[in-house]
């Protein structure tokens, strides 16, 4: 039907807003009446702040420590991986905000409020330990435990606002709007990865140690900033429930009350299983192209923006099937499956010596972890209640984010191990030369997602019949720009 604007009255820009945003502007149909887009957008910026603090921490600080500071690998490696020792606690940290009783009946705010303080002391300590570490001017030991305090911090403080967050938004929206919010959160998580990237370049450029404070200091009063936007009368103040007792409810007894009946158990098991078939190659996928297939740094750096584009178009389909009411367990054990033909292109692109096979594969490694992506975080949205969002938002988001990472540190050790082993010729003579290690990390990611589709299985079996009056959740992703 085309749009007629109102022939008169005081609800003519009203409307024409309305209708624009719907029709053209990509997560409009998020928004609700108790939720509006304005409101909702400057939800989104708590996560805008997650992707500065990712950028910096994995991929900025990772090169300045190594290359301008002389400091060892392992060193920066284990620095990096220690905010992966909040993620398994990432379920603990939304429980407590489901059960959280403060003065004005807050349950989501102060743990907003303390992640973001959190981050600002890891930010705030996080370059002098840095200089200390690199100039070697005094003991190793004291410059390595505060760069390790400060690297703690900001992941914990991360994580804590990315899980109160993710839940706070699930209480504001509606129960059909929800995948759709975290959805759009997910794209601001992305946006600020991107723009942080682009910021500490061009920042970053004229390197100097002063201008490195400059840039910490500067994301740490941002961090602030936003989060303090972001939460800002973004939770009603409920005097009713800031009179009740605390409830005497303990994790335990709250977990086991989510996992019973074993769905949850088995999403959560194939969750871990996906994400370590689709993340043991993250750092391995551009040495591959540059050892074996003799690819340029330009052509393997290409590689990362059609995984990227591969994602993109996930999205897409994902908006299509589920806007249908697609099943999720089924869009989830598709990702998988693409996923599978992903590493099989990898490899004949190994045997074959096909740099287009490896390009080919790194858009379907995006498109099947998308797809993966959406479909086990829709449903987990599903079987989760009003009031325990929090512990849902964050047993999803600690297995997630622990199996990635453990799967980065596998998908490392195995591809050393195996590639020395095959120079001695222990492994035979079907792994031999310097790809066996490659090889054998792409077939182990196979098998990962095989097992992810069969523990899937019985889940799409029965996602096939839904209850009379239960109506499947919604992606809502219709309309992506261009």
């Amino acid at each position: 039907m085309k749009w007629r604007a109102p022939r008169s009255g005081p609800s003519l820009t009203l409307a024409f807003l309305n209708q624009l945003g719907t029709r053209y502007l990509p997560f409009a149909d998020a928004a609700s009446d108790s939720l509006p887009l304005g409101r909702l957008l400057r939800l989104a910026l708590f996560q805008v702040t997650v992707g500065m603090a990712l950028t910096l921490l994995v991929g900025t600080l990772n090169r300045v420590m190594i290359v301008e500071f002389g400091v060892a690998a392992l060193v920066v490696s284990s620095m990096i991986a220690l905010p992966l020792l909040m993620a398994p606690f990432r379920a603990l940290v939304g429980f407590r905000s489901d059960v959280y009783r403060s003065a004005f009946g807050w349950r989501r705010v102060p743990f907003l409020w303390f992640g973001t303080l959190l981050q600002f002391g890891g930010f705030a300590i996080m370059p002098f330990a840095l200089l200390v570490l690199g100039e070697g001017t005094a003991p190793f030991w004291l410059g390595s435990m505060g760069a390790a305090l400060a690297f703690f911090l900001v992941g914990a403080g991360a994580h804590t606002v990315q899980t109160a967050g993710l839940a706070l938004a699930t209480d504001l929206a509606r129960p059909e709007q929800r995948p759709r919010v975290v959805a759009l959160l997910y794209l601001f998580l992305l946006v600020g990865m991107i723009l942080a990237g682009v910021v500490y370049a061009l920042m970053l450029r004229d390197f100097s140690p002063l201008r490195l404070v400059q840039v910490i200091q500067g994301a740490a009063l941002v961090t602030v900033a936003l989060n303090g936007i972001a939460l800002w009368k973004q939770e009603a103040r409920d005097q009713v429930r800031a009179a009740q007792p605390a409830e005497s409810i303990r994790f335990r007894e709250a977990w086991r009350a989510y996992i019973e009946g074993g769905r949850a158990t088995r999403l959560l098991v194939a969750l871990a299983l996906g994400a370590v078939g689709f993340s043991m190659q993250e750092v391995l996928l551009e040495p591959f192209g540059g050892e074996m297939l003799g690819m340029g740094v330009a052509g393997t750096s290409f590689l990362t923006a059609l995984t990227a584009l591969g994602a993109i178009v996930a999205f897409a389909i994902s908006a299509r099937r589920l806007e249908r009411g697609g099943d999720p367990h089924r869009l989830a054990a598709m990702g998988a499956l693409t996923g599978i033909g992903a590493f099989v292109l990898i490899l004949l692109a190994g045997v074959m010596v096909a740099p287009l096979a490896l390009q080919g594969g790194a858009v379907l490694i995006g498109m099947g972890g998308g797809l993966f992506l959406v479909g086990t975080l829709t449903a987990a949205m599903n079987l989760q209640v009003q009031e325990c969002n929090g512990l849902a938002m964050g047993a999803w988001g600690a297995v997630q984010a622990t199996a990635m990472g453990v799967a980065v540190i596998l998908g490392g050790i195995i591809r050393d191990g195996a590639t020395f082993l095959a120079a001695s010729g222990r492994l035979g003579p079907g792994f031999e030369g310097a790809g066996a290690g490659y090889m054998i990390v792409f077939q182990l990611e196979i098998l990962a997602l095989f097992l992810a589709m069969a523990v899937l299985g019985p889940m799409v079996a029965q996602g096939r019949t839904v209850p009379a009056g239960q109506e499947r959740s919604r992606f809502g992703l219709a309309e992506l720009p261009g």
